[in-house]
């Protein structure tokens, strides 16, 4: 510091150019203290980076962009992450914005279950204006009674500008849940990844079989009268797909302008279109395009060309992308005539024919 000074102070006695009128020429002392009290200025504010950026076990950023959007450490493809611990904000958005804020989600993913919320949820977080909490927090359907407090502290951080987000399929399907949002703010933005019902049983199942090998077959769960055919609605399985009679208790607190249904079918096979929905949806700008996307043949899903936070390929889990095990075809047809009358309600209340039939 005391080099610099005397360097400074060897230049302002160095010859000049001729003087100028005393109007335009201070004098010398308040020209100093001028002089002075900018460095001194300018000094504490890089002093102030300096410091943030050496401190211990804080991550290296190098561009504001980086900085400005931070990152959500280790949520890419798992969901068992505890949402006990929020996430701590980069170094340099600390030092420019103050660290941002924690908010409560302006957007929820509020379902379905296998219907792929992971996956659209992973691709909304390469977009520089969304953070979302990698865990599910399970706040409006198991921890209600801990608070909005509480709730809020899951949240990332978050700068001005930025939509704060989070994703609980089975909020869906539970009858409080509506309600329980509604009185956190009406202008939330809910979000319904929903799928063929056919197929969303049998991956919900498939799931239950990793976990559980020794449950009995799918055929045996989906009926409770093989011989007449009658259809089990109790089990879970079949009932998250009955999605009108789920869709009834959210229309009653919210109107359906503030809902968006996107297509599990079409997130696979046209995930930018997809996304361009969705933020449109959001009141985002179109970052989100195709360039963001390969096809994983393997898979059979489409992954990130770059996940957020990282340079590299990002494709979903193992746990995505099972292989179904083979259903007795006279069991889907049947599985096919119970839903058909449901999915023609969705769609008329929706205004849009998935196909599913």
């Amino acid at each position: 510091g005391a080099q610099l000074f005397a360097a400074l102070r060897a230049i302002s006695d160095a010859p000049s150019l001729p003087p100028l009128p005393p109007s335009l020429n201070p004098p010398p002392e308040k020209r100093n203290a001028k002089l002075f009290s900018w460095l001194d200025l300018t000094g504490t504010f890089f002093i102030g980076i300096i410091k943030i950026l050496k401190t211990p076990g804080r991550p290296e950023v190098t561009t504001p962009l980086a900085a400005g959007k931070e990152m959500a450490e280790g949520a890419a493809s798992t969901e068992e992450r505890s949402p006990e611990a929020p996430d701590s904000p980069s170094p340099i958005s600390s030092f420019f914005s103050g660290s941002g804020s924690k908010q409560l989600p302006q957007a929820i993913i509020i379902g379905v279950k296998k219907g792929g919320t992971r996956a659209l949820l992973e691709f909304l977080r390469v977009h520089p204006d969304v953070r979302a909490v990698g865990a599910e927090p399970h706040f409006f359907d198991r921890s209600y009674d801990k608070g909005l407090a509480w709730y809020r502290d899951l949240m990332p951080r978050t700068l001005d500008g930025q939509i704060t987000m989070e994703k609980t399929p089975s909020y869906f399907v539970t009858r409080e849940a509506p309600a329980r949002i509604s009185a956190m703010s009406k202008d939330t933005k809910l979000i319904v990844v929903v799928r063929d019902p056919v197929t969303r049983a049998i991956s919900d199942y498939t799931q239950t079989l990793s976990k559980r090998p020794d449950i009995p077959t799918f055929e045996s769960l989906t009926f409770k009268n093989r011989t007449t055919g009658l259809i089990d609605t109790s089990w879970s399985a079949i009932q998250i797909g009955i999605y009108a009679k789920h869709l009834e208790h959210w229309l009653r607190h919210f109107p359906i302008r503030q809902m968006l249904f996107v297509s599990g079918e079409r997130l696979i096979s046209d995930p930018a279109g997809e996304l361009g929905r969705v933020q449109d949806f959001l009141g985002l700008k179109r970052i989100i395009t195709d360039k963001h996307f390969y096809f994983n043949k393997t898979k059979g899903f489409p992954c990130l060309k770059k996940a957020e936070g990282s340079s590299r390929p990002h494709c979903l889990g193992k746990t995505k992308g099972r292989t179904h095990p083979e259903i007795d075809r006279e069991v889907v047809r049947r599985l096919r005539e119970f839903y058909r009358p449901f999915n023609l309600k969705f769609y008329q209340m929706t205004g849009h024919d998935f196909g599913w039939d």
